[in-house]
């Protein structure tokens, strides 16, 4: 029977917060926000997601667990924590401007609305901190997650599931070939960034055929081509008037372009982080 360990870190006291806000922030949204639709099933899940990942992470840690878990806790809860901050900062962002602007809610469903995205922002902060607490710091021996580059891959996939709900709703890139080779650099770059993640949570790096700082390299200077590629073509098939389907670029399929041009400058920095730690090993 493990012992039952109460340690009073600030880690704790970070997790706990982020714990108590998202569990707020989702049962307040769900009693009296009158809530519908797609945007607010995403919000509910990514309060909702936060708060029973953040309570495994604490069960696991309180009852002296880490070495019975089947992941790599060196890795696991920063992984968590980084994917819980992004989507809470994605809700903090969308519930506001789906649920309050221009919105006229009656009764009580204005201050519930209100009391969700506060408590949204403040859970957001509250993951940051975790992050910025468990990271790795110069010098200091950690888990690839902990790392500039293995935070950086949580950043590539939930910016590429961004855009991949973008473009979904309605589909906007089935038009011309060139659009379908940027979706095709999404999947892919999503999919090995996402193995990467995989691997390194579940300790399974040793799995593959090539040494992992090799894998790592040669696929971050793959990735930065392809998104090279599309950030370039997507711009250039969605709003030149020459392969326009319409005379008003949407909205979405600007927002599209700067998440490609984001997602570019990131696997660039995981590029230069990657290389910088392969010479650095060598």
């Amino acid at each position: 029977m493990p012992l039952i360990v109460l340690p009073t870190s600030q880690l704790l006291w970070v997790r706990v917060a982020a714990l108590l806000f998202t569990c707020v922030a989702f049962s307040v949204a769900v009693h009296g926000g009158s809530l519908y639709g797609g945007m607010a099933d995403w919000c509910i899940f990514c309060w909702a997601f936060s708060f029973a990942c953040t309570l495994l992470v604490l069960l696991v840690e309180v009852f002296g667990l880490q070495t019975r878990a089947p992941v790599s806790w060196t890795n696991f809860p920063i992984t968590i924590a980084c994917y819980a901050s992004l989507l809470c900062l994605s809700a903090s962002v969308i519930f506001p401007l789906f649920f309050l602007k221009d919105q006229r809610p009656g009764g009580d469903t204005r201050d519930y609305r209100i009391a969700a995205t506060v408590f949204s922002c403040l859970a957001a902060v509250a993951y940051m901190g975790e992050v910025s607490l468990t990271k790795a710091r110069p010098g200091e021996v950690a888990g690839y997650m902990a790392t500039a580059p293995g935070l950086l891959k949580v950043c590539q996939t939930f910016v590429a599931c961004i855009i991949f709900i973008l473009v979904s709703d309605p589909v906007s890139y089935n038009h011309h070939a060139a659009l379908k080779w940027c979706m095709a650099v999404y999947c892919i770059c999503f999919i090995l960034s996402m193995a990467v993640v995989v691997l390194c949570v579940g300790e399974c790096t040793g799995c593959l055929p090539i040494p992992f700082s090799k894998f790592l390299s040669a696929y971050g200077l793959l990735a930065v081509i392809m998104y090279l590629t599309a950030t370039i073509i997507w711009p250039v098939f969605q709003f030149d008037k020459q392969y326009q389907r319409s005379s008003r670029a949407s909205s979405k399929l600007i927002t599209v372009a700067v998440l490609t041009a984001l997602n570019f400058l990131l696997y660039l920095a995981d590029l230069a982080y990657t290389a910088r730690l392969v010479f650095v090993s060598a």
